[in-house]
């Protein structure tokens, strides 16, 4: 899949050492894809989170 569409995030200098400091850690050499996939992985959990259900919470207690 082609992916055409750019996004650009700016961060300061702390930032940026702790995100090199991440990426060093953890051998993280393509850092690109690993920004995409925390970044889907993230959203995708907020929305299952959000995603209406059947019962309150109290009810399936």
């Amino acid at each position: 899949m082609t992916r055409s569409n750019r996004v650009v995030i700016s961060l300061n200098d702390r930032e940026m050492a702790f995100m090199n400091r991440f990426y060093n850690k953890y051998k993280i050499t393509n850092k690109t894809k690993w920004m995409r996939e925390t970044l889907i992985v993230a959203i995708l959990k907020k929305l299952e989170a959000d995603a209406p259900t059947l019962f309150s919470e109290e009810e399936m207690r």
